[in-house]
């Protein structure tokens, strides 16, 4: 065990935590704000309104998200359309790529996460919504979102666990994230076990934040469920 080579290249790791962590956490921030409208269009029983939507979720969650960020990494420079646009000088930058990929990836899970909290609101509150005179638009802002949220809340925690997991994957066109300073290290010393364990100790210590965030927040969220103090 060689694990004084850790602590002598621990700054890569730190560096590879900071690019783990900005680039899961915009995804998750453009992901979200993708997928609100999504899912609100989700719902929609007009087959040329949601049959798009449902195409785009299907597509991105049937599909392995290493696939999906050769498709954008490698893939894009053979179309010429693209290679002359201006979006051309980003699509060459490794971590555009992935923050497209990972941003399209995530908000189609998410977007099937609140389309489903959506369906699932008591209809009790949505008829008291129309009672009070509430436009759909009205009741959709103030009842049906808030309440959704709320109960999306613990499948969107493991989504933005599995979205910090799959990020790993960026590691595999350049990008020096945990995974990529891991087998920096390994290729350079030859350590394998060393250097993946320290980068999967740094996961996990990002998982168990996570989980306890989002426990702080259903606390706070779903205090109307607990039950009182006997």
């Amino acid at each position: 065990m060689q694990f004084e080579v850790i602590w002598e290249n621990i700054g890569q790791y730190v560096h590879g935590l900071w690019t783990t962590v900005w680039l899961v956490a915009a995804s998750l921030a453009l992901g979200l704000v993708l997928a609100v409208p999504l899912a609100i269009l989700r719902t929609s029983k007009n087959p040329l309104i949601n049959g798009p939507v449902w195409f785009y979720t299907y597509f991105f969650r049937g599909t392995p998200l290493l696939v999906q960020l050769f498709m954008l990494y490698y893939g894009a420079p053979q179309f010429p359309i693209l290679r002359e646009s201006f979006l051309w000088p980003l699509l060459t930058q490794a971590w555009f790529c992935a923050l497209v990929a990972f941003t399209l990836n995530t908000a189609a899970y998410t977007t099937e996460i609140i389309r489903g909290a959506i369906v699932t609101t008591p209809h009790g509150e949505i008829e008291a919504a129309r009672a009070c005179g509430m436009s759909h638009a009205l009741m959709m802002r103030r009842i049906v979102l808030p309440s959704a949220f709320r109960r999306a809340l613990p499948a969107y925690g493991n989504e933005v666990i599995f979205m910090l997991h799959g990020s790993a994957v960026a590691s595999v066109v350049t990008i020096v994230d945990l995974t990529g300073a891991a087998r920096n290290i390994n290729s350079t010393y030859y350590t394998p076990y060393e250097a993946f364990l320290t980068a999967g100790l740094f996961y996990m210590a990002l998982t168990f934040l996570i989980v306890w965030v989002f426990r702080r927040i259903e606390r706070r969220l779903l205090v109307h469920l607990r039950r009182p103090a006997a």
